[in-house]
């Protein structure tokens, strides 16, 4: 699917009250007994929430106090909801603060797992006989905790094992409790009004081994507003001593949600960072409907800023009083204007925006390629290529790297990856992946983003996938040839999946996933974040479920001359020619930018499961991303 199409969006919900409210402030003259006084206009623009209370609830039950600026006191406060038509102050400085959501409520649940509060101030000055709007931003008011569960917990405890997490681990309305249906899920905590809140957590289990009680607790100091802590439990053994691990990683993690409380006009809204692409963008618009009755009438018109025609779009209404449209066919890295225009007539002035950067892999035809230091075999790059994007390892293979780096097939005797000059597309090779068998077991020839990270005895290997990569592509386009005769060695497969010995033909594998993996929680390294360990299929990352991937794809490529990508229709090609293929990418999260890029081409689909053809061969060159 393409991102920008499910993208975040602000949906309109203002009271008649509100809508009262801005016309008498905005058009009405003041009356002449209030020559010292101005009026003060407040509306609500709230985003769509997964909370428990509605976009409705969340703004009715607003609260909206407004202060002297000096802080000597509280002017009004008022629920949203009950707001007077009209709010005259008299001349002065003043600030308007905003509470909503759990915060908001008269008796509000301090921990609670499904309803965030928000929180916004904004200074201002009312200035006699005329009126000010006022736009208040409120973002997201609450620590966030996020804990997950390693597979080592459930192996070594039985069941019943909790986490509980909270301000004061004595008082348990303060805190919440995870246990493994809770894995992966959000936690929300009231920290305002607290000096210095903190984070204390503490677990409890029993062992599976002897069924002796576990606990251990601890605290996150400093907590602050808006944050993620995301937290993953792992128990290990080592040198005979119980080591129980809490990786935490807080440091980056922002809450997205921003409420906007501003006044209901006519003229465009502002789009999430997230929905200006490379190649397209949403836009929106609030539209004042007792006014511009036809929705036909309403349009989005955009140019390149350096443009002098603009190109016009029909609106789509999403909500009363909101209107969308996806702008196609951008360029990337250019800086756009657009406006709304209703009836052929401009609606206030245009906006701007500016598409993402588009780069491409480096070395994505093959082309930079050497020996590794006194062996036979290739790396892929060439420090001596005198090409910046040849010039380091972006690309790696199970051959390993030798004395250059870690051993791999090659030092066994079996090279699984090779340049290939004499069967390419583009530039002077491609570059084949060849499955092969050492002493009965199955080596899957493969290439992929990140560096091999060795081998595992003569039972498997180790691999750190990924390089960092923060742009956001639709697509990826290659080209690719696969031949392979009937599955002739059979180890183990996935769940779910049954294998036919010497009668079911071997298939091809290309994965392409985008995600923000953290390499202390996934085990790699920063510029290779996800480890997987053949020997140890918990380390195996399904990206389709898998919850720091934010976009994923596959192809799958049969010996028996059929495709399938990304779980669909499997169809009947020729998969033994050179054929270019598009493999549109599927975004889970579209309110995110990815750290890293995955590329995984493997010979033998299930050959981290020793299970596959010998003699399968996957070819692959020119590999392009689209951003459309």
């Amino acid at each position: 699917m393409k991102g920008g199409k499910e993208m975040k969006r602000y949906i309109i919900m203002a009271s008649a009250a509100a809508l009262i409210l801005a016309a008498s402030c905005a058009r009405e003259t003041l009356p002449a007994t209030r020559g010292g006084e101005g009026c003060l206009s407040l509306g609500i623009d709230l985003p769509s929430t997964k909370a428990a209370m509605t976009s409705e609830e969340l703004l009715s039950s607003a609260k909206v106090n407004i202060y002297k600026a000096d802080f000597s006191g509280l002017v009004r406060s008022y629920t949203y909801s009950e707001i007077p038509s009209s709010i005259y102050l008299p001349a002065d400085q003043y600030r308007v603060d905003v509470l909503a959501g759990e915060t908001a409520k008269a008796t509000p649940s301090t921990a609670s797992w499904e309803q965030k509060s928000y929180y916004g101030s904004k200074a201002f000055e009312i200035v006699a006989g005329s009126s000010v709007q006022v736009q208040v931003p409120a973002t997201v008011d609450n620590a966030v905790s996020k804990i997950s569960f390693d597979t080592t917990v459930a192996e070594n405890f039985n069941p019943g094992f909790t986490f509980t997490v909270g301000l004061d681990l004595n008082s348990p309305e303060t805190c919440l409790v995870y246990d493994a249906s809770k894995s992966s899920s959000e936690g929300y905590f009231i920290i305002r009004g607290i000096e210095e809140p903190s984070l204390s957590w503490k677990f409890e289990g029993t062992l599976a081994k002897d069924a002796s009680s576990f606990v251990k607790e601890g605290i996150i100091p400093a907590v602050e507003a808006g944050k993620i802590y995301r937290m993953n439990v792992k128990y290990t053994i080592k040198d005979g001593d119980i080591n129980f691990t809490l990786l935490v990683d807080y440091s980056t993690d922002v809450v997205q949600d921003v409420v906007v409380f501003e006044p209901v006009s006519t003229g465009l809204s502002s789009s999430s960072i997230y929905e200006i692409w490379a190649g397209h963008a949403t836009v929106h618009a609030d539209v004042d409907e007792s006014e511009f009755s036809d929705p036909s009438a309403i349009k989005f018109a955009y140019k390149a800023s350096t443009a002098s025609d603009w190109t016009t779009v029909a609106a789509v209404r999403s909500a009363e009083g909101l209107y969308d449209a996806v702008l196609n066919g951008l360029q990337p890295a250019t800086t756009y204007d657009y406006k709304l225009v209703i009836a052929g007539v401009d609606q206030g002035d245009a906006s701007t925006f500016t598409t993402e950067a588009a780069p491409q892999l480096p070395n994505a035809s093959f082309e930079y390629v050497s020996k590794v230091s006194g062996e036979s075999f290739y790396k892929w790059y060439d420090p001596s290529c005198g090409v910046e994007e040849g010039q380091t390892m972006f690309w790696g293979s199970g051959n390993g790297e030798g004395s250059e780096g870690v051993k791999g097939s090659a030092s066994m005797g079996m090279v699984i990856t090779v340049p290939d000059e004499t069967d390419k597309v583009d530039g002077a090779r491609s570059v084949c992946a060849q499955s092969g068998a050492i002493l009965g077991v199955l080596a899957a020839g493969n290439v992929f983003t990140g560096q091999f990270a060795g081998l595992v005895g003569t039972e498997g290997g180790k691999v750190n996938f990924g390089r960092p990569w923060t742009s956001r592509p639709t697509a990826v386009r290659l080209w690719a040839k696969y031949t392979a005769s009937q599955i002739n060695i059979v180890t183990s497969v996935p769940d779910g999946v049954t294998i036919t010995k010497n009668s079911d033909y071997d298939r091809a594998s290309i994965q392409i996933a985008l995600g923000t993996w953290n390499y202390k929680t996934y085990g790699g390294t920063k510029d290779s974040p996800v480890h997987v360990n053949t020997t140890n299929k918990s380390t195996f990352i399904d990206y389709y479920t898998d919850p720091s991937t934010i976009a994923n794809a596959e192809l799958v490529l049969y010996g028996d001359n059929r495709q399938q990508i990304s779980n669909g229709e499997i169809v009947s090609v020729s998969t033994g020619e050179w054929r270019q293929i598009t493999i549109p990418l599927d975004y889970h999260n579209t309110n995110a930018y990815p750290t890293h890029i995955v590329i995984s081409c493997a010979a033998s689909k299930y050959g981290d499961y020793f299970t596959g053809s010998s003699d399968a061969k996957l070819w692959i060159d020119k590999v392009e991303l689209l951003y459309e």
